[in-house]
Parts: C-alpha cells; sequence; structure tokens
C-alpha cells in the first residue's frame, strides 16, 4: 500500500463520527513502525488506550487462543475490552469447554457473533457446503458463518480498530501481514504476528495457561468439527483444515 493510500486510509476514518485522539494522525506506514518495536502487551494497550471501546478482540477459543485473551488481563483492571467470539455452530464440543474455561478465568467481556441463519436452514438452502470439495462452496460457507456475522458485530458496537492472534507463521497470506492494516475498512491489529510457535508455548508454561483440550489429541488448529483434523503425516498446521482446500476462512482477508 502507498503512503498516500495509507493517509487516506486515516483521514477516512478520522472523518467518521467519534474518531479516535490524535494519537492515530498519521499514516498507517508511520503506525506499523511504531508498533514493532512494542511488545505484545503493549501493542494490546495501545489499540485498547487509543481506541477505547471501540477497540475490540476477536477469538476462535482455538488451540493457542489463550495467550492473547490473557494479555487483556492487565490491560485496564476496572474496564476491558469486549471480546467478540464467532460460534459457527459447528463448532466441537471441546472448544465449547474451552470457551467456558477462559471465559471464566479471565472474566472476558464476551460478545457471541453467530450468522441469522441456523446450521439446519443453512443445510436446507445450500447443503453441506463444506462437503462438496468446491472452494467456491467453501467460501460461501465462510462469509455466512464467519465474516458476516463478525462484520455486523462490528457495526453494531462501532468498532473502529480490532485485534486478533494471528502469527506470520501460520499461512502463507499471514506472511505478508503487518502489524496493522485496514481490513475491510477498519484497522487489524496483530501483537503476536511475529510470534513463534515456541514464544507461544514458553509463554503459555510461564502463566500456566490451560490448553484447549484437542491440543493432547494432536491439533496443532481447530475451527469447525467438520473441517478440523489432527495433525499427520500428509498435513500439518493449517493444511489440517478445510479439507486442504484453503488455509483462510476469510477473516482476516481484505475482501
Amino acid at each position: 500500500m502507498k503512503k498516500e493510500s495509507q493517509n487516506n486510509d486515516i483521514n477516512d476514518l478520522k472523518n467518521t463520527a467519534q474518531f479516535p485522539p490524535p494519537s492515530l494522525m498519521k499514516s498507517i506506514q508511520e503506525t506499523r513502525s511504531d508498533l514493532e518495536k512494542l511488545s505484545a502487551q503493549s501493542q494490546l494497550q495501545w489499540g485498547f488506550g487509543s481506541f477505547n471501546e471501540r477497540f475490540v478482540l476477536t477469538t476462535s477459543f482455538g488451540i493457542q487462543s489463550a495467550v492473547l485473551l490473557h494479555m487483556t488481563v492487565g490491560l485496564n483492571p476496572n474496564k476491558k475490552p469486549k471480546v467478540i467470539w464467532i460460534d459457527t455452530g459447528y463448532l466441537p464440543k471441546e472448544t465449547y469447554d474451552y470457551a467456558e474455561e477462559l471465559t471464566k478465568l479471565f472474566e472476558l467481556n464476551l460478545v457471541v457473533a453467530q450468522s441469522p441463519i441456523s446450521p439446519a436452514r443453512m443445510e436446507a438452502l445450500y447443503g453441506r457446503l463444506w462437503e462438496t470439495g468446491i472452494q467456491k462452496d467453501l467460501e460461501i460457507y465462510h462469509q455466512l458463518r464467519k465474516v458476516e456475522p463478525l462484520e455486523k458485530a462490528f457495526s453494531e458496537l462501532n468498532v473502529h480498530c480490532w485485534a486478533s492472534g494471528v502469527r506470520k507463521g501460520q499461512t502463507k497470506n499471514r506472511q505478508s501481514m503487518s502489524h496493522i492494516d485496514c481490513i475491510r475498512e477498519r484497522l487489524a491489529l496483530r501483537p503476536l504476528l511475529n510470534w513463534t510457535k515456541k514464544d507461544i508455548f514458553y509463554y503459555m508454561e510461564k502463566n500456566k495457561l490451560p490448553q484447549h483440550p484437542l491440543f493432547e489429541k494432536g491439533y496443532s488448529t481447530v475451527g469447525d468439527w467438520h473441517s478440523s483434523e489432527a495433525e499427520n503425516s500428509h498435513a500439518k498446521g493449517r493444511s489440517t483444515r478445510f479439507g486442504g482446500l484453503s488455509e483462510e476462512c476469510g477473516i482476516h482477508l481484505n475482501t
């Protein structure tokens, strides 16, 4: 993205109602440079301090979700940022159990985002989209059950900036990501972008954070029950998701 375009992105946000304080009155490129010098915790603090109630986190309550959620504990003892969880209706029971555990442990200010179309109605109208082996069908599934519910929650909460736990080492698309970008007309903050699997492991060990129940069963990443599997000789990491058709679910794509 060219600097002129970056400045335009910021100016567009500045022209919206109740835009945050002047700390963001610079180009995205300059902001990136500042964020790269900060720890993950400090990046979260920057986001929450700059945007207040218009700053949220997103979570899948997946294998590595505890790290970013744990960092919210020290942000503000009196007021915590909202955490949006996209519940597709197809998550494994272990994920629902893990979500309840972490929500209570960290006293999360949780907002659940769900599609207005129930799983049964979606299957009646479109079929079992994840079974066809067709990329377009998978994209429709992700749009209906993940992207649209998230965008609806963003709009209702008037979100200007959202943080997620994506890391460069997870997918090819994420290798080119920066600590902050514009995604679907909102700022996306990525405090853990440069973290490795070892960084995640040691942080969880140091802070005695509970693991997702499926971690011990060989899962390095988990989403919906029908599109996740344990690592094996043929698939590792994100290639265990979506039957190998895709590494992304659309949430972190600027489409």
